[in-house]
């Protein structure tokens, strides 16, 4: 504290502008994203001052047309990687000591730029590098970002304040030191806001952070560091890395210094991860913190008093906003029977009214396209398989074009087997599998629900029955971290909406919250006592 007990700026949720034709920030967000489209960027790699061009890049291209190079970004060798690390704990002394209303400062300076002269940037840039429409861009690179940087500083604020009490003669007080060492951030594709929040989350709490952003997301990652340079992060206390995964990983990993984990992405190498450190773990200093958010296979379940128009909307928005690249979209429904086929008429008209998949450029679109090649090429092979297998049926959807981009049309599968493998299996894309059941079958249905999938991250009931929505609540509690009533399973606001799964989804350390704050500071208790005792013997003694 040194000079006085600071009350930060009040928190709020950024106001998401609407990019309406004829808008102001429509046409700033056009002009933006073809100035990009139009020019080229060359990515460093970020290490302390230095910006490090290491003369081997790969290009970046939009996913929506492929052949098309806005830029190039640098990969780097190991000596960058150990480079990195080494700056790393030699900036930690002063960032750790920084007094902290300065590092808020920092941050909350950060989210006004992202409010104001960067909105069209970190927008227009999404739009580019992962091929979001503009409001997936908007609620997620604009204001989820911004929520995070002013929600942290005050749930930063409320860490520090909370202290134990006292007694007579003594003063109990807790520092939240930051770890010992440094933390390695591991960020995914389809998040702008993710990839911004995870090293800036431990950096907030005084840590220094090595930050490898997805190969798919480097264009919008240039302008999180553009953002956090222009409000005054001093260098070296978040270094950035391109390049090859597993020789970064195995470099940082092996450091004695490693000290935490911050990762969104897939469960299967999050749990590699673990193992990795694992076994290292006699190397570090000591015991490093694992956080991570990873895979989902989201459900939604209507039960029969359901509202049948609430039941599609959610379906076509949860299942097919961002392509269905979240990993909290919704993948698996379960409809009843007395209802079903004027529910899936209303998804079959809407999935025909949507445009054939886009450029976010033109904003008619509700779909563009899936993030690379590889995405495309899983997709298109479960829609191939969906197609020749008698017990399921492709009801809306099912073509895919990659010529110009990587296009799926979204696609509605009709099963009679609810454990067919697209109502199991994380597909990450713009199809959704719907399973039929009998009205009495309801109870029956939720435990089928529970025990179909490794994942618990996001679930959705829709029901206008309230003993119903209580059975569902307690039947679903452990296969949902975050659980919708009336709503799709996606759209988690930061301040609002704490977001985590448990099981395969992640450790549930609640993104968004005081909780995943808690995860970067080692507290420290320090007693003092007033007037000390100088006589060992207690009264007892007589």
């Amino acid at each position: 504290m040194g000079k006085g007990f600071f009350q930060v700026p009040s928190a709020y949720n950024e106001p998401v502008k609407s990019y309406a034709p004829g808008t102001p920030e429509r046409e700033e967000v056009l002009k933006q994203y073809n100035d990009y489209y139009n020019g080229t960027v060359e990515v460093p790699l970020y290490i302390g001052s230095d910006q490090i061009k290491t003369g081997n890049t790969r290009p970046m291209s939009p996913p929506h047309e492929h052949q098309h190079v806005v830029g190039h970004y640098h990969l780097a060798e190991k000596k960058h990687v150990e480079e990195a690390i080494s700056n790393c704990l030699e900036s930690r002394s002063a960032w750790a000591n920084l007094p902290w209303e300065q590092r808020a400062a920092i941050f909350l300076k950060a989210a006004e730029l992202l409010a104001g002269p960067y909105r069209a940037k970190i927008n227009a840039a999404t739009m580019m590098a992962q091929s979001k429409t503009i409001h997936q861009a908007e609620i997620d690179a604009a204001c989820e970002f911004i929520d995070f940087l002013r929600f942290n500083v005050e749930f930063m604020s409320q860490i520090y304040a909370e202290q134990p009490e006292s007694s007579d003669g003594i003063w109990n007080r807790v520092e939240y030191r930051p770890l010992e060492g440094f933390v390695y951030a591991i960020t995914p594709f389809n998040f702008t806001a993710i990839a911004g929040n995870l090293p800036a989350s431990a950096a907030m709490m005084g840590n220094v952070v090595i930050w490898k952003p997805s190969d798919s997301q480097v264009f919008s990652a240039k302008v999180i560091i553009d953002v956090f340079k222009e409000a005054g992060l001093p260098d070296g206390v978040i270094n950035v890395v391109f390049g090859d995964p597993v020789m970064v990983t195995e470099t940082v990993l092996s450091s004695p210094d490693f000290s935490g984990l911050h990762f969104t992405g897939s469960t299967f190498v999050f749990k590699e991860l673990w193992k990795q450190i694992g076994t290292n773990i006699h190397t570090y200093k000591t015991y490093p913190r694992i956080v991570g958010e990873t895979g989902g296979k989201d459900f939604i379940v209507a039960h029969p008093s359901a509202n049948p128009k609430q039941v599609a909307t959610a379906i076509v928005r949860g299942a097919f906003e961002l392509q269905g690249q979240k990993c909290s979209a919704a993948s698996r429904v379960y409809l009843p029977k007395s209802i079903a086929n004027e529910i899936l008429d209303l998804v079959k008209a809407d999935v025909a009214s949507i445009n054939k998949p886009g450029s976010p450029a033109d904003m008619s679109n509700f779909v563009t396209a899936v993030i690379h090649e590889g995405s495309f090429d899983k997709l298109a092979s479960y829609i191939d398989q969906a197609k020749k297998d008698d017990e399921v049926e492709i009801i809306a959807g099912g073509g895919y074009d990659k010529s110009v981009g990587y296009f799926i049309e979204p696609t509605v599968i009709l099963t009679k087997d609810p454990k067919y493998t697209t109502m199991c299996t994380e597909l990450f894309g713009p199809v959704v599998t719907i399973y039929v059941y009998d009205d009495k079958d309801w109870a029956e249905t939720l435990k089928l629900v529970d025990g179909t999938s490794e994942y618990a991250l996001t679930g959705a009931v829709l029901a206008t029955d309230r003993y119903a929505i209580e059975e569902a609540s307690k039947a679903l509690q452990d296969c949902a971290g975050n659980f919708y009533i009336n709503d799709k399973p996606t759209g988690a606001v930061v301040g609002q909406q704490p977001f985590g799964g448990a099981r395969a989804s992640g450790t549930n350390d609640k993104a968004g919250s005081a909780q995943n704050l808690l995860r970067w500071v080692s507290p420290r208790l320090i007693k003092e006592t007033f007037v000390a005792p100088e006589d060992y013997r207690y009264p007892f003694l007589g």
